[in-house]
């Protein structure tokens, strides 16, 4: 008779999150997300694979029937040398034509904008998934935080009372 070990959960290895936007799921309520390629030079992908970028003041916007994500952010490779680029400047996004044109009609909506939300590499290409998303005001923000308190405080109740039993 075999005993089989419980298998632990594993991540799927060629889908790894590098670098997330927490900034954007506080700020904006996503309603939508697509994947998207980014054209890369070969020191910005080692050091996004060492996690140096930061995607908090991001966002994306149409050129010439074309999306590009500006203000991401990522620090020169330490040993770059010469073949660094500049750490802020506008990245292309690789979209399908259709995809382009869904997202250009949705952000004709007012108040909607598209903004990067995670990056991540699948099978070794760098991927960024990008949302679109209705910006929250402030006393929104305040009102989904303290619902969230109250959430933890019930399942906290609720857990000590288990406890006892």
């Amino acid at each position: 008779m075999a005993i089989m070990a419980a298998k632990k959960k594993e991540k799927d290895p060629h889908k790894t999150a590098t670098i997330q936007n927490r900034k954007a799921y506080h700020e904006y309520a996503i309603e939508e997300t697509v994947e998207a390629g980014i054209v890369l030079t070969g020191t910005e992908v080692k050091s996004l694979r060492q996690g140096q970028a930061n995607l908090a003041e991001a966002y994306c916007k149409f050129q010439n029937g074309e999306m590009w994500i500006q203000h991401f952010h990522i620090s020169p490779y330490e040993e770059g040398n010469i073949y660094n680029v500049d750490p802020d400047r506008p990245r292309k996004l690789l979209l399908h034509r259709y995809q382009i044109v869904k997202l250009q009609v949705r952000i004709q909506e007012k108040g909607l904008t598209v903004i990067p939300t995670k990056l991540y590499f699948t099978s070794g290409r760098a991927k960024v998934e990008i949302g679109v998303g209705r910006g929250r005001k402030l006393w929104d923000q305040r009102d989904r935080i303290a619902g969230r308190d109250q959430d933890r405080e019930m399942r906290r109740e609720l857990a000590s009372r288990q406890r006892e039993d």
